[in-house]
Order: structure tokens, then C-alpha cells, then sequence
């Protein structure tokens, strides 16, 4: 069906929800954003943006500017944590040329799609916090300040807390997976290269990358608790804290620590795929949907797929609610097998006990310096899918 003149209202002003809002007022639909917050920012944090996300990226029209405000990541590398020893690199070159893979700031990745949605035509809204979401025809959204917005269709991007996930699935109650992670944006004091790399402990690891021009470095670091953690990015922790979970960490992880003023810290839940993404002019996408945990850089790049896919599914349909349905189909199956490939690989990082962390780190030291295209090909399925060619 036409998006021509379909009035759509986006509840989240994040990457998703900003990607959404740029793919539809591209197809025709006329859309506005309601953001809670007063201005449309985001947490200091890095992103990855894979050559997957990327390409929906360019199809839109945003791409050159946010590789302009990136750094190209040249490779992986995983790293032994006490004496940072190499233990396999995954060679990014190895993707094909147009295949690209980026390191960036969040509220880099913000700005550029917010200007990109204003640019399509989109009207986004601040200080709009949305309380209830109610499905029918049409479907609307209730404000905190008691307004009411109607609209053909509720896009709910709204993330981990999402309303919407709530009004089409019941509570659905995420488990405590036993860990904590720290985040902090640190000064680049030991000219880390252009690499991700994931120094892999017992029970432990932590993830660095460059940012920007490369004066700062992102950090997340990932400790297994007993005690719950808060499922929250605005809790604030001392650096001490953190320090003192990784001191038997190489010096190179420990003197990027030393650097952080603010540290962040929030508790990782593992939470279901939704079974129910649409109703009756409401939809999910991103995290309200299907959110993952952190250890395969690809929660925000599926929203990002998810907002082209769902653009594409009315698009190609003859009423609404078939292309919503079209839309959860084509997205469903890749989704959880992401989900659930970020749920396993944190045991590959946290193998605690010896002969069995070095048998492990040998056959993949192996691996990588016999065939490292192989290594590199077992993410093809990730990486080299290109949902606006379907």
C-alpha cells in the first residue's frame, strides 16, 4: 500500500526510532517523533555500526555523514587479560570494500539522524513522555501531561521499558544473568588502534575501542555477580569500583580505567523476543521488541534493520495490518538467532577454568593464523545481509 499521506507518530527519539521515522517519511508517510527527554540526545557512550547497518544507513541518506564523524574499524581482536596477548584478530578488511564497519559516539550517530529525519520532512517533539499507548483504529498515545495523540499507526521504539511491549505482551519478566557492566568514555592515553578489542578473563572481560578522532576510547567492562544489578544506563558507579574488579588486568586495561571521571553501571537481563509485535496500528521495533545483550555490538544495528524492514513490509502491502504482520514474519527468525548468539558468547570471554580457558584460546590462536577468512566468514550471517536488497 502507498505510505502516501499515512499519519504515523513515533514514541522514542533514539536510533531506532529516528530510523523509522526517516524510512517511512521517505516512502511518503507523514510522521512525527515524541521524545521524553528535553532535548534529543544520547547516554555518552560509543556504538559499532556493522556493514549490515550500514547499508541501511546509505540507503537513507545518512551515511556520509555519519562516517564522517567515525572512526573505521580495521579489526577485532580478542586478548588475554593479564598480559594482553593475542589470542585471535579478526581482520574487518577481509569484508568486501563496500562492507564497512564503524566505531562512533551515540550522540554522534543521534545528531546526524536527526537532522536526516528533519531533512525527510519528520517532526520530532521533545519533553513528550508517552504513558500509555492504546491500540484500535485510530491508534493513540496518551502524555504524561494528559494530551492525547491519534494516528493510523504507533510506532513504539521506546526501548527496554517499552510501553507498547507491555500493552501487546502482559509483563514479560527478564532474569538476572549474573553480570554487571561498567561503561565509561576515557581519554586515549595509549594510542589504542583502530580495533575493538576484548581483553577476556575468568568470569570477566572488557571491550575497548576508539571514538572520534581517536582522543577518546570507549570502555565496557563486564564482571559476573552474584548480587543484582540495576537495569538501568543512568546509574552512576565510582571508577574505584571498577578498577578494583579488573586489578589483575594488563596495564594497557588498567590505565585507560585510571581515565574515567564518570562510570556508568547497570545490570544485563536477558528478556524474551516478543511473541506479539502488532496491534491493530501499534508496533513494535528494536529492544521494545527484541532487546540483547551486549556481547554482539548488533542491538542498535537491529533496529536500524528493523526500521527499513518495516518501511519496506507496509510498503509492499495491500492493507495495514498485512504489512505489519509481513513485517514481524521477515524480521522474527533473525532477530532470535541474534538474540540468542549475544546470550552465548559471553562464555567464550569469561572461561574461568585454566586448562579449559587455554585449550579454547589455542584452537582459536589457531584459527586465526591458518585461516582467517574462515574465522571472519562464521559472522557472513551478520555482517553481509543486506536487508534493502530484499
Amino acid at each position: 500500500m502507498s505510505l502516501i499521506g499515512l499519519n504515523i507518530c513515533v514514541v522514542g527519539g533514539g536510533i531506532g526510532g529516528l530510523t523509522a521515522a526517516i524510512a517511512l517519511a521517505r516512502r511518503g508517510a507523514s510522521v512525527e517523533v515524541l521524545e521524553q527527554a528535553p532535548v534529543i540526545s544520547e547516554v555518552g557512550a560509543g556504538i559499532q555500526v556493522s556493514p549490515n547497518g550500514m547499508c541501511v544507513l546509505a540507503a537513507l541518506g545518512v551515511a556520509d555523514d555519519i562516517q564522517a564523524r567515525s572512526v573505521q574499524a580495521e579489526a577485532v581482536e580478542l586478548r588475554d587479560y593479564r598480559a594482553s596477548r593475542l589470542v585471535t584478530r579478526l581482520n574487518l578488511g577481509l569484508l568486501d570494500a563496500t562492507q564497512k564497519y564503524f566505531f562512533l559516539h551515540r550522540a554522534d550517530l543521534i545528531d546526524s539522524l536527526t537532522q536526516g529525519a528533519k531533512a525527510a520532512g519528520v517532526t520530532v517533539h521533545v519533553g513528550q513522555k508517552a504513558v500509555a499507548v492504546q491500540a484500535g483504529h485510530p491508534a493513540s498515545v496518551t502524555l504524561e501531561n494528559g494530551d492525547k495523540r491519534t494516528a493510523d499507526l504507533v510506532v513504539c521504539a521506546d526501548g527496554l521499558h517499552s510501553i507498547g511491549r507491555g500493552a501487546l505482551n502482559g509483563t514479560l519478566a527478564p532474569y538476572f544473568t549474573r553480570q554487571v557492566a561498567w561503561r565509561a568514555i576515557v581519554p586515549n592515553t595509549i594510542d589504542h588502534p583502530n580495533v575493538a578489542r576484548v581483553h577476556m578473563g575468568p568470569k570477566r572481560h572488557v571491550v575497548t575501542y576508539p571514538l572520534r578522532d581517536g582522543s577518546g576510547v570507549n570502555l565496557v567492562a563486564v564482571e559476573e555477580k552474584g548480587a543484582w544489578g540495576e537495569e538501568s544506563w543512568a546509574t552512576q558507579d565510582d571508577p574505584a569500583n571498577m578498577l578494583a574488579a579488573f586489578e589483575d588486568f594488563c596495564d594497557p586495561v588498567k590505565h585507560l580505567m585510571r581515565g574515567a571521571q564518570a562510570v556508568g553501571k547497570w545490570g544485563l537481563f536477558k528478556h524474551p523476543v516478543a511473541l506479539k509485535w502488532s496491534d491493530q496500528g501499534v508496533v513494535l521495533l528494536g529492544d521494545a521488541a527484541h532487546p540483547t545483550l551486549p556481547f554482539m555490538a548488533q542491538g542498535a544495528v537491529m533496529a536500524i534493520e528493523d526500521a527499513w524492514v518495516l518501511a519496506a513490509s507496509l510498503d509492499r502491502t495491500d492493507d495495514l495490518a498485512a504489512g505489519l504482520a509481513a513485517y514481524q514474519e521477515r524480521r522474527f527468525e533473525r532477530v532470535s538467532k541474534i538474540v540468542e548468539t549475544a546470550s552465548k558468547n559471553a562464555w567464550r570471554y569469561h572461561l574461568s577454568f585454566p586448562p579449559l580457558r587455554f585449550a579454547a584460546h589455542s584452537v582459536m590462536r589457531f584459527g586465526g593464523a591458518v585461516a582467517p577468512s574462515k574465522m571472519m566468514g562464521q559472522f557472513d550471517w551478520i555482517y553481509r545481509h543486506d536487508v534493502t536488497a530484499d
